[in-house]
């Protein structure tokens, strides 16, 4: 059997990259009655046909270190949150959702804010509020080509998705990072500020300058599958890290008194912004009763 991994999914085949070139396999069907599908991301073991060595099947599906069900890929090593400042302007929960999805995947997020050219004082803000989390914070700008020597020390032998709404330029960016991709990008809507989805099916791109990168038909913004309220704030790195203990065991960091968040959000080490996802966060957790967490 070859060991190789997934690097495109579509239409039931699965083409896995080998020593010996690029295989087109369909999954052994034990696979569907056990309730497990291949993702791509996936190392595997393949068997080739007889017939025809560029064809084969997939037996075997190596332990993954980490999965995300929307859209289904395995083995990441870092989420790139993308941000556009303008045209769509993001929503900044929505991508501190993106940053708990990655956490709790034990997954590193990394925050691109793309299109700075629209707006240097919106991306300088909205870099501020991201400095305080720890993460790498990128600024960029796909047309005008600028930061993409940032990004790509960030990519360089990694295995990264991008994440983001539809339009904040995922795929223009792609596309810069090499002269052989050439990844289909759409408009943003005047109207509804929306970007049209222009991803039909997941593949696993390899960089000239090492490792991989994930074109995706994006990422589901919140995955709150077997999370809790109560762990929210771990998911939270600024959060997490706040060395004096709140006044109360088991504190919510939402209207206990002497609170240790609170009080290192009003010393400007938490920003205003992350707080205020956290406490959406936190409400819409609470919401989940312990029968319905998987």
């Amino acid at each position: 059997m070859l060991k190789g991994t997934i690097v495109k999914g579509i239409g039931g085949f699965y083409y896995v990259k080998t020593p010996e070139g690029l295989i087109e396999c369909r999954a052994r069907g034990r696979f569907r009655k056990g309730g497990e599908s291949p993702m791509v991301g996936d190392l595997v073991r393949i068997t080739l046909t007889e017939e025809d060595r560029t064809k084969g099947s997939v037996d075997e599906i190596l332990p993954r270190k980490n999965a995300f069900i929307r859209p289904p890929v395995a083995n990441i090593d870092q989420l790139v949150v993308t941000i556009s400042v303008k045209n769509p302007e993001s929503s900044l929960l929505m991508a501190d959702q993106l940053t708990v999805t990655a956490e709790a995947a034990g997954v590193l997020p990394v925050i691109c804010i793309n299109k700075q050219d629209l707006d240097e004082k919106r991306a300088s803000d909205i870099k501020r509020i991201y400095e305080t989390t720890g993460y790498t914070v990128i600024m960029t700008s796909a047309k005008e080509e600028t930061g993409l020597d940032a990004l790509k020390a960030v990519l360089k032998d990694k295995i990264t998705a991008l994440a983001g709404n539809s339009g904040v330029g995922k795929s223009s960016l792609i596309n810069r990072l090499s002269a052989e991709f050439s990844l289909e990008t759409g408009s943003v809507s005047d109207k509804t500020q929306r970007g049209r989805h222009t991803t039909r099916h997941t593949e696993l791109l390899e960089l000239p300058f090492g490792g991989f990168v994930f074109d995706t038909p994006g990422f589901s913004s919140y995955a709150t599958e077997g999370m809790t309220a109560a762990e929210l704030a771990n998911l939270f790195p600024e959060i997490k890290r706040v060395e004096e203990p709140c006044r109360f065991v088991g504190c919510a960091h939402i209207a206990e008194p002497d609170c240790a968040v609170k009080a290192a959000l009003s010393e400007g080490k938490i920003a205003p912004e992350r707080y205020e996802s956290y406490q959406a966060l936190y409400q819409e957790l609470k919401q989940i009763k312990p029968w319905e967490i998987k």
